[in-house]
């Protein structure tokens, strides 16, 4: 199995047959979520299947940084796709808690890298 990698500011995205792997790097802050913003929901308009976010190398900064990932939950919900959280740090782990939305934003940790296969993952739910 082939994956088509490209790098798009801080986010990397793996091109998958069953959807595609984001991972995003740095801080999520005021200052870059326009950027990760801009770059998945491309990715999101290209086309059916899962979208795993992969934030095992990603810091939430501030409260501009969760706000993103529930805005994106939305939007891949509206375009009809799943969004999954996959390696969140034990700090953002804390933080959907504390916010209370670990319900809808319930991170999981892969076995591997970000591959496709053998990722362990929990969908979003609204």
């Amino acid at each position: 199995m082939t994956l088509n990698t490209h790098r798009r500011g801080p986010v990397r995205v793996l091109d998958a047959p069953d959807g595609h792997d984001v991972i995003i790097e740095g801080r999520l802050d005021v200052h870059t979520v326009p950027d990760i913003r801009d770059a998945i929901h491309a990715v999101i308009n290209e086309g059916p299947g899962e979208l795993r976010l992969h934030l095992g190398s990603a810091e939430i900064g501030d409260a501009t940084g969760l706000g993103v990932i529930v805005h994106l939950h939305r939007r891949a919900t509206r375009a009809e796709r799943r969004l999954l959280l996959v390696d969140a740090s034990d700090r953002t782990t804390r933080l959907l808690r504390g916010c209370r939305l670990e319900r809808i934003l319930a991170p999981r940790h892969s076995s591997g890298g970000p591959t496709p296969a053998g990722v362990t993952v929990a969908p979003l739910t609204a």
